[in-house]
């Protein structure tokens, strides 16, 4: 009860200039049990005001709040049941009848008492006290006192103590520096009576307990530290008592004062050397199992660092706002000794990943990637591609992340593992650093109470109201600061990875764009301003970069590609390699957050591969520029059509239209070798035509007469037709590349166009030869035997 007439007394009765001077926890009687205190109160200003007051606790029981008062003078009576039992019960009467029961008899007749001296001494209307012993009320005022405190001050109505050594020496102290002390007792004794109050009610006393705690509370117990947060709360409160004017003159208060600040100092110290070496034998523990993670690939978890620690974050703030510079050494020996504990870890972490890593590309065995083509040889440029051959392993593995070695890669599943297990150790990497960033700045905010935003449980214990306290700027600069400090190694660890998996293989930089980018979504997504957030921002800015040199260096390849003069060009390397590129990309970029930057390079890279298609076919001689056009979009078109990537619509169509061109310009070339004179003929009869000659007497034309046309017609017999038709599927046959498959396709579309011309010509010759009888010596019958006996020969 004593705690809670403290806590009544501080935080109702002071800032209404009120004394409590009694006190009984009661519940109405007959209802539900809803306990709450009546108080007898008076006044500290004159004259003085006697009341009783009702206190109950909040809704949420955090705190005590003022609910009803009742004048002293307006009370009738007092009714205690019963004079003779113990009975808890009891009514007072003031403008109606209150009924209530006490906790105990004990505190019912205490506070009775109190209310029957109050009574006496300040109302002149008395009150009836009714069922109430005698022997209570004389004890409570000695017989023949009753009228003598009638005048005096309310401090009459306690026992009589002796005055301690210290409060003899006060009151001489003050003797000698008040004039009237002797000649004004009086205006003497009032004074002393107001500057009692100030160290009155425990406000500047702090008690044993909470001095030893403070002095030497055990600093390493759960118990120990309990009690020395409650110490210190108790030593900052005594510090921060308001002192009226003049009262810090006063030699109580200034001993106070002085033993307030020894104590904070004595306690700051002894703190701060136990938290010292709290930081070093706990990074000792720590760094024990260091090797055990690093053959495993993860970091030490140093959770049970942060909770031990977090049992000090009360005496931190504590220290914060008490010894602030002591606060801020304990903040640069904290992040001084964290900073080395983590560059150990981070630098052992990396290291072994960097190991596995360079273990992917080591398992691959002699050079799996050519400069071939499916049926042809193309050659670098003298700087680059040309010296593949000579190169070491890991630089040839470089190299072969190139569109122009992809031809080939499908065939290597060694590959696909090497950058599966790649991309789970880059992935594991940042799955490592992601925990470990957060908890140590949640750690950091927390035990040296620097408030970041409030938290999911925060505004939760607060039913939706923002807390009162926000993160002040400096606060969120110290986290940065202190942040930075402590893993100060992690942006350049990551960096020399990033540079270390792009050597291996440029394309691991799709692998890195996706899940970096993933990663510092996530890290945004939980705080933008985070350490973690930030630190990823800038390394996926690096990445970003490689991913860009990597689509560069695509681009730059294809433009420096030169192709063999002896050999057919058939499917480009990198036509073929878009495709493997595409294909890998589609499954890295499956639901990604950075889509958009692979749309940009798939716009980059198809037109490069559209623009070099064509100049390599403008180079071929040994091919012709029809066929290399043909065969490489037709292999376009089927990838994008295949991979359905929306972005490249537009070219997938532009693709088809180049590829159906040069068949049919292919188709109508090579047709007009086996029936080359009579292609000849006919082509003349046109131009007589077109010149404005009638067709019915073209025949009349010397060189176009129907003895020339019969001529030409009898060196094509059906026999010769067939023979030129062979020769031309085996030219075809030359022409063209095993793995497009097209030489059925562009047989059957010479077949249709040698039916179109035949009837061309048959056309011609009725128009312009009529009545002539002049015809074909093959039939169309004759011709599809042809191209169905030939193709089924080869």
């Amino acid at each position: 009860m004593t705690a809670i007439k403290h806590a009544l007394q501080r935080d109702i009765f002071t800032p209404n200039d009120e004394r409590l001077l009694s006190i009984v926890n009661v519940c109405k009687a007959g209802k539900k049990k809803k306990n709450c205190f009546l108080c007898a109160t008076v006044t500290t200003e004159r004259p003085v005001q006697v009341r009783v007051v009702k206190v109950k606790k909040s809704d949420k029981g955090d705190f005590y709040k003022r609910q009803m008062a009742w004048e002293l003078r307006d009370l009738a009576e007092v009714d205690a049941k019963d004079a003779s039992k113990e009975n808890p019960e009891f009514d007072l009467h003031f403008e109606k009848v209150y009924r209530w029961v006490a906790s105990s008899t004990a505190e019912k007749n205490s506070f009775i008492s109190c209310i029957w001296k109050l009574n006496q001494r300040y109302l002149r209307k008395k009150v009836e006290f009714v069922n109430v012993s005698s022997q209570l009320l004389e004890e409570s005022v000695p017989s023949g006192e009753s009228q003598s405190v009638a005048g005096g001050d309310e401090d009459a109505l306690d026992d009589y103590q002796e005055l301690n050594a210290r409060e003899e020496q006060d009151i001489e102290g003050m003797m000698e520096v008040c004039e009237y002390a002797i000649s004004n007792a009086e205006a003497f004794a009032e004074k002393l009576s107001k500057e009692l109050q100030v160290l009155d009610g425990n406000y500047m006393d702090l008690s044993k307990g909470h001095i030893r705690a403070l002095q030497e509370g055990d600093l390493s117990s759960s118990k120990g530290i309990e009690a020395c947060i409650n110490a210190s709360e108790a030593l900052l409160q005594c510090m921060n008592v308001a002192l009226r004017p003049g009262h810090e003159k006063l030699m109580s208060v200034k001993q106070q004062q002085h033993l307030f600040t020894e104590l904070r100092d004595t306690f700051s110290r002894r703190l701060t050397n136990h938290l010292n070496n709290v930081f070093v034998h706990q990074g000792h523990d720590q760094s024990s199992v260091l090797s055990q993670h690093m053959a495993e690939l993860t970091l030490p978890k140093h959770s049970p660092l942060h909770r031990d620690l977090l049992h000090y974050a009360k005496l931190m703030e504590w220290l914060k706002n008490t010894q602030r510079e002591k606060y801020e050494g304990l903040s640069r020996t904290y992040v001084d000794y964290m900073t080395r504990l983590y560059e150990r870890e981070i630098k052992d972490f990396f290291e072994v990943a960097k190991i596995k890593m360079a273990g992917t590309a080591k398992e691959g065995k002699g050079n799996k990637f050519g400069l071939h083509g499916s049926s042809g040889k193309l050659t670098g440029s003298t700087s680059s591609l040309n010296k593949l051959a000579v190169q070491g392993s890991s630089s040839r593995r470089s190299q072969s992340s190139s569109l122009l070695d992809m031809g080939n890669m499908s065939a290597s599943d060694l590959d696909v593992a090497d950058r599966t297990k790649f991309d789970k150790i880059f992935e594991q990497v940042l799955s490592e650093l992601e925990p470990l960033c957060l908890a140590e700045q949640d750690f950091i905010s927390k035990f040296f109470k620097l408030q970041q935003h409030p938290t999911l449980g925060e505004v939760e214990e607060s039913d939706g109201v923002v807390p009162s306290r926000q993160p002040t700027p400096g606060e969120k600069d110290m986290v940065r600061l202190m942040m930075n400090k402590v893993f100060q190694s992690i942006e350049t660890e990551l960096n020399s990875l990033i540079t270390l998996g792009d050597k291996i293989d440029t394309f691991h930089s799709l692998y890195m764009l996706v899940k970096m980018s993933h990663h510092v979504w996530t890290a945004e997504n939980v705080d933008p301003t985070s350490y973690l957030s930030t630190t990823l921002g800038n390394v996926l800015v690096t990445v970003k970069r490689n991913f860009d040199k990597c689509i560069s260096g695509q681009i730059r390849q294809m433009e420096e590609v030169k192709i063999s003069k002896k050999s057919k060009v058939g499917i480009l390397p990198f036509v073929a390699g878009f495709e493997e590129f595409a294909e890998l990309a589609e499954t890295i970029f499956r639901n990604a957050e950075r889509r958009g930057d692979l749309d940009k390079a798939y716009v980059k890279l198809i037109r490069a591969v559209f623009m070099n298609v064509e100049k390599v076919a403008n180079e071929s001689q040994k091919t012709p520029r029809d066929v290399v056009m043909m065969e490489n979009f037709h292999h376009i078109f089927s990838t994008l059509s295949h991979l359905k990537i929306s972005c490249l619509e537009t070219e997938r169509r532009e693709a088809k239209h180049k590829y159906t061109d040069h068949l049919q310009s292919y188709v109508i070339n090579s047709l007009g070798q086996p029936l080359e004179k009579l292609n000849h003929f006919f082509e003349g009869v046109e131009a007589r035509v077109a010149q404005g000659v009638r067709e019915d007497e073209v025949s009349y034309q010397l060189a176009f007469n129907k003895q020339e046309l019969r001529k030409v017609i009898k060196e094509y017999p059906g026999k010769e037709v067939k023979k030129g038709l062979d020769n031309l599927y085996k030219k075809v046959d030359k022409h063209l590349c095993e793995e497009e498959s097209l030489l059925q396709v562009v047989w059957h579309s010479m077949q249709d166009e040698f039916i179109r011309q035949y009837k061309h010509f048959e056309g011609l010759i009725g128009r312009c030869y009529p009545g002539s009888g002049i015809t074909m010596e093959f039939t169309i019958g004759d011709m599809l035997e042809y191209f169905s006996s030939i193709a089924q020969s080869h």
